[in-house]
């Protein structure tokens, strides 16, 4: 990376920002690779997102007023995952997932003392399904409830994909756009969850 970042005209012009569109592709070549590709896929698809870590931590050890590299990276992840696992590494105790995510969120609302709410630090780039998933748990865990759909629910994941392709397709069909429809319900939910914090 360090050879690639001084030598290549490209890579040297590079910003975190330019590198946005690439990690967002590179994430879904991963998760592409474990859904449906095979072990030689998953282990190049993990090295090219690898490759984006690695660009980022070579850009930023540039910054002339705050450098780190990827050993402070790495250091900083260490330091987070052994917080993050007294039951591992400070003679706690958890025998079961459930167990262990006790101590994750424990260790995890320490770290995050500064947020006001439960709605700080959900990544506003995520696509609509999966930010819409985030922020309805997310909106249970202060009092708000988003209501499941009044038809027949979906009894499988697989049902579940049906009955989401068909609401893309009426979409279509009525020149609606979903994912911004679902974006526009979820600045609505947002409201209602602050709104439900400074009443609490």
């Amino acid at each position: 990376m360090h050879a690639v970042r001084d030598r290549c005209a490209w890579s040297q012009q590079i910003t975190h920002r330019d590198l946005v569109p690439y990690l967002i592709e590179e994430s879904h070549e991963v998760i592409d690779a474990v859904e449906s590709g095979t072990r030689d896929d998953l282990r190049e698809e993990l090295g090219d997102l690898l490759w984006q870590v690695l660009f980022h931590a070579a850009i930023a050890a540039q910054d002339p007023d705050d450098p780190f590299d990827i050993d402070d990276v790495a250091r900083t992840l260490t330091e987070k995952m052994v917080r993050r696992h007294p039951h591992v590494f400070a003679g706690e105790v958890a025998e079961t997932p459930e167990q262990v995510l006790v101590h994750w969120n424990a260790a995890k609302a320490a770290e995050k003392r500064t947020r006001r709410s439960v709605l700080d630090g959900v990544p506003r780039g995520m696509p609509a399904l999966a930010l819409a998933q985030k922020l309805a748990g997310r909106a249970a865990g202060v009092g708000v409830t988003v209501a499941p759909t009044e038809a027949v629910p979906p009894a499988s994941e697989a049902e579940l994909g049906d009955a989401l392709l068909a609401l893309v397709a009426t979409a279509r069909a009525e020149g609606w756009d979903a994912e911004r429809a679902l974006r526009e319900r979820l600045r609505v939910l947002e409201d209602e969850v602050r709104a439900a914090e400074a009443g609490s």
